[in-house]
């Protein structure tokens, strides 16, 4: 379960003899985000993939909540946010509004006070929603593949970062709100040490943007865990990615 932190070089995955990203300037001085804990979606689409089912997944994608697991693992979140203390740790959180983010947050939120951690400033943002799927909200792989078989070859020529469904985003899509995001919170934040709780494509695209222009899309890194933390901080000018999608907090939890 866990994921050994790891620094990351400057301009992202650039090749050998390749001109580094060019790096804009950022006001904060931490970030860190975590994408939301297990979601009931998670399991249904991992158990839609094992059994060949092709049926999508009842309800809307904003609506899908955490797990039991899922909340245990933002509780766990809870242990680290409490142990970074308000002169380390974030003082202003920034949340998805989709629901599974937002009860990550109030699970790690509600166990860190607990814990005897003092309440830190949060609001939400639309930039930080998961992925737009378009027709295939909450379709598993198989249900694309029997609705519509020549979108799903279209999915796997175009790769995923390219991808765009009917009516849905492609990460490249997903990376240009990202931008705006974070150009606006460098702005409306400076100085301030921040935490993002949101989904695997924006954690992809922040990367991405974070590294810089001309940076190498992250387009072969392997899905982003549940509930991991990924950590930036400042070098006075820019924000520098310390670790990617550590699990270390989450020893030990697993289903029951």
């Amino acid at each position: 379960m866990t994921a050994e932190p790891r620094a990351v070089p400057r301009g992202g995955s650039q090749s050998a003899g390749s001109v580094p990203a060019l790096v804009p300037p950022c006001g904060l001085e931490a970030l860190w985000a975590v994408r939301h804990g297990e979601s009931t979606a998670n399991l249904a689409f991992a158990a839609a993939v094992a059994s060949r089912s092709t049926e999508p997944v009842a309800g809307r994608d904003r609506e899908v909540p955490l797990s039991p697991l899922g909340v245990r693992q933002a509780e766990a979140l809870a242990g680290w946010l409490a142990g970074r203390g308000r002169q380390s740790g974030p003082d202003l959180v920034v949340c998805s509004p989709y629901l599974r983010a937002r009860q990550t947050w109030q699970a790690m939120r509600g166990s860190a006070s607990a814990q005897g951690d003092s309440a830190v400033e949060t609001v939400v943002d639309e930039r930080l929603r998961d992925r737009e799927m378009g027709i295939f909200e909450l379709h598993p792989p198989t249900a694309v593949q029997a609705r519509s078989p020549e979108e799903a070859v279209r999915r796997v020529l175009l790769g995923e970062w390219h991808y765009r469904p009917p009516g849905g985003e492609a990460l490249t899509d997903v990376a240009l709100r990202v931008r705006q995001f974070i150009t606006d919170l460098s702005q409306a934040a400076a100085g301030r040490r921040v935490l993002l709780v949101t989904h695997d494509a924006v954690l992809l695209a922040l990367r991405y943007v974070l590294a810089g222009i001309g940076a190498a899309a992250p387009e072969h890194l392997p899905p982003v865990p549940n509930a991991s933390l990924s950590h930036w901080d400042t070098d006075g000018r820019t924000l520098r990615l310390r670790t990617w999608g550590d699990t270390a907090h989450l020893d030990g939890q697993s289903p029951p």
